[in-house]
C-alpha cells in the first residue's frame, strides 16, 4: 500500500476516509452471512503483498493521523496509559519489539541502529531521532512503554502471565470501542472478558486462555473482532461518552451509509522473550457503509448479519439504537442471491 500519509481527523470535523487502496485491502471480518462469537485464532504469518497482514505491524496511509489523535487523548488523559511497577521487563521487549519490527519492515520510513545498550532511533513520518541507552529509562523522554506506544497505529495491552491466567497489567489505549483500561488495568483474563455474552456457555474464553497460555515467541497468533461506530471516531470510551454516545440517536435510514462505520479489530498476540509477557495488539480498521458499498458483495454480506445478529450481541456491541437503520440502508444491496463462502470483494 501507498504511505502517502493523510492529514485527516477522527473527532471534531472528521476528515477521516479511505482511498480506494485503503478500501479494497480493509479487513473484511465475515465469510458467512451470519455472525457469532468464537476464538477464530489463526498463526499470524505473513499475508499477502499489500494485505493488513503482510508484515509484523501494520503502517498505512492513516499513520500519521492516528499517531496525532492518540497524543490528543493522551494530553487530554495521561491515564489511557499504565503499567505496573513489575512490569518494566515488558515495557523494554515492547520498546525492542515495536523497533524492530518498523525499522526491518518499513525501512524507508524507519530506522534502528545499536551499539551495544546505546540505541538511535529515527521514525521519519513523526520527525523524530532518539538516542538512548537500552534499560535506562532516563534516557528516555517517557516510560519505554509509552514511548513507543504512542508512535504505534492502535491499541497495546501488556499480559502477564501468573496464577494460571493472564493479567492486564499494562495498557496504551487511546482507540478502545467503549471498555475502560482504568477499570480492566490488573483485571485477570476472566474478569477482563467477563461482559462478553454467550462466552461462558460457549467456551470459547477458557480455550483461548487456554490456547495463549502455551503461546510460543516464534508463533504469534491473530484473529478479527468488531462492532460499530457512528462517525469515524477512535476514541469510543466510557470516560468520554458524553462526546459520542448521542451520536447514536441521530442515525437514519437515510443518512447511515455516511455516519455508521463497521470497526474491525485485527487482535495479534506475541509472546515476549525478556518478560514472558505476552503483547496483545488491538488495531482498529474504519469503514463507512458508503465506502464499504463500493464492493457491493461487501455490503450484500454486512447486510444479512447485522439483520440476523443474536440480540445479545446487538446489545453488547451497543449498536440496538441504529441496527435497524443501517439494515434497511444496505438493504438495497441485497437482492437474496446466494454469495458463497469467503471474505473476498468482487
Amino acid at each position: 500500500m501507498s504511505l502517502a500519509f493523510k492529514q485527516e481527523t477522527f473527532r471534531d470535523d472528521y476528515t477521516f476516509r479511505n482511498s480506494p487502496e485503503a478500501i479494497r485491502r480493509f479487513p473484511f471480518p465475515f465469510p458467512e452471512d451470519q455472525y457469532m462469537y468464537s476464538v477464530n485464532i489463526e498463526p499470524h504469518t505473513p499475508g499477502p503483498k499489500g494485505a493488513v497482514t503482510e508484515f509484523t505491524l501494520d503502517v498505512d496511509e492513516h499513520y500519521v493521523a492516528e499517531c496525532r489523535d492518540k497524543a490528543i487523548t493522551l494530553e487530554q488523559d495521561p491515564g489511557r496509559c499504565a503499567s505496573l511497577p513489575h512490569m518494566m521487563d515488558a515495557e523494554w521487549d515492547f520498546l525492542e519489539f515495536t523497533m524492530e519490527s518498523l525499522a526491518r519492515d518499513y525501512p524507508e520510513q524507519f530506522s534502528l541502529s545499536k551499539n551495544g545498550k546505546a540505541w538511535t532511533w529515527v521514525n521519519r513520518p513523526l520527525g523524530l531521532e532518539q538516542s538512548f541507552v537500552f534499560g535506562d529509562v532516563a534516557t528516555l523522554p517517557m516510560g519505554p512503554f509509552e514511548y513507543m506506544g504512542r508512535q504505534v497505529q492502535g491499541d497495546f495491552v501488556l499480559l502477564d502471565q501468573r496464577e494460571d491466567t493472564l493479567f492486564a497489567d499494562a495498557g496504551i489505549v487511546t482507540s478502545q470501542a467503549d471498555w475502560s483500561l482504568a477499570f480492566n488495568v490488573g483485571m485477570s483474563w476472566h474478569e477482563w472478558h467477563g461482559p462478553v455474552p454467550q462466552v461462558t456457555k460457549l467456551g470459547v474464553m477458557d480455550r483461548a486462555l487456554k490456547f495463549l497460555m502455551s503461546l510460543q515467541q516464534a508463533n504469534p497468533v491473530r484473529r478479527l473482532n468488531w462492532t460499530m461506530t457512528i462517525n469515524p471516531r477512535l476514541d469510543t470510551s466510557p470516560e468520554n461518552y458524553p462526546l459520542w454516545g448521542g451520536d447514536r440517536n441521530k442515525v437514519t435510514e437515510q443518512n447511515a451509509g455516511e455516519l455508521a462505520h463497521l470497526r474491525v479489530e485485527l487482535q495479534t498476540l506475541f509472546r515476549m522473550p525478556r518478560s514472558n509477557a505476552i503483547v496483545f495488539s488491538i488495531r482498529c480498521y474504519l469503514i463507512s457503509m458508503q465506502e464499504m458499498a463500493t464492493y457491493p458483495r461487501w455490503a450484500k454480506r454486512f447486510h444479512r448479519v447485522l439483520r440476523d445478529l443474536h440480540p445479545d450481541l446487538v446489545e453488547y456491541k451497543g449498536i440496538t439504537k441504529y441496527q435497524q437503520a443501517v439494515v434497511a440502508w444496505l438493504s438495497r444491496f441485497d437482492d437474496g442471491a446466494d454469495i458463497g463462502t469467503g471474505t473476498q470483494p468482487e
